[in-house]
């Protein structure tokens, strides 16, 4: 059982402890994602389709179905999933069960809010494609991690939103992709990108290419998987850039590796840094100056002073 209580800001996440529960959201998370991505039309970079992080959990937002709105929310606090609209409440609880059973209970519920959607019922960005419905195999599901997953997601997504204050160009929202099961934030130079090669496992090129089709630098949180690693916050810039790699970037513990291609801050170093916010800062700042120096951005046009609560950004 992990340790900490719930005022740990930044509770432990190693991925050997939670490896199940993990595997499980990630594919009920797309489930719900997929959701969102068959009712709203197409957005610069899939920007329609990521969940957002909440008081309690991960959400939708808004979604648009017969003439009216209705919305998903994983709840890591009550642990249900909550499926709503403006006449019905509907709640499913999060437990230890297979994929198909998940997938069964939340098309029927989204079928007693008067709103059947169809989705595309596979995974994407796995190794295995396993179709939802054909996925009998029992998944974790221990409340204690869920729930720590969700804190470290709340902490990331205060930092990331005050970071992306200080770019003036074109930044995205920060948002969870429930494909890559990320939490990320993306800076645009402005410039168009070469044609991404793309071969993501189970993704179609068309999406990888439009999600890639401007020069970027994207830095995000990725709670641990592939390989038994364990969570990491994490830098990389499309195209990459000559000399991006041996940019100099700090804090001590960030490195950057070569088989993922991108900057890495283990979340471990992190949360029992004496300053966790100054240093998981310092890491975005640094990382995207390893990539606006090396690509050179206009740097002067594009960034400003961070936001300021009830402070207007003074234009001269």
């Amino acid at each position: 059982m992990p340790n900490g209580t719930a005022d740990d800001l930044w509770p432990e996440l190693p991925y050997a402890e939670w490896s199940g529960t993990c595997e499980a959201l990630h594919l009920w998370t797309q489930i719900v994602g997929k959701v969102r991505l068959a009712q709203t039309p197409w957005l610069n970079h899939s920007w329609q389709t990521p969940l957002y992080v909440t008081s309690r959990g991960l959400t939708t937002g808004p979604i648009p179905g017969n003439g009216r709105y209705f919305d998903i929310e994983f709840d890591f606090v009550a642990h249900v999933l909550r499926l709503r609209n403006d006449t019905k409440d509907l709640t499913l609880t999060l437990r230890p069960m297979s994929v198909a059973e998940f997938y069964a209970q939340a098309m029927d519920a989204l079928g007693r809010l008067e709103t059947p959607v169809s989705i595309f019922a596979a995974p994407n960005e796995l190794p295995e494609a396993t179709p939802f419905p054909q996925d009998t195999v029992l998944r974790s599901y221990d409340p204690v991690w869920a729930n720590h997953f969700w804190r470290v997601l709340v902490q990331a997504d205060r930092i990331f939103k005050t970071f992306r204050t200080g770019f003036l160009g074109k930044a995205s929202p920060v948002h969870f992709f429930w494909g890559s099961f990320d939490l990320a934030v993306t800076r645009f130079s402005g410039r168009r990108a070469p044609l991404h090669p793309g071969g993501v496992p189970h993704l179609p090129d068309t999406v990888v290419r439009e999600a890639y089709s401007h020069e970027v630098s994207s830095a995000g949180f990725w709670p641990g998987g592939s390989d038994g690693q364990d969570a990491a916050f994490y830098s990389y810039a499309y195209p990459e850039p000559p000399g991006f790699r041996e940019h100099s970037v700090v804090p001590e513990a960030a490195y950057f590796d070569t088989k993922l291609g991108e900057f890495i801050l283990p979340y471990a170093d992190v949360r029992k840094a004496e300053n966790p916010d100054s240093i998981l800062t310092e890491f975005l700042t640094s990382t995207y100056s390893a990539a606006a120096d090396t690509a050179h951005w206009d740097r002067s046009a594009l960034e400003c002073s961070i936001g300021q609560p009830r402070h207007p950004r003074l234009v001269r």
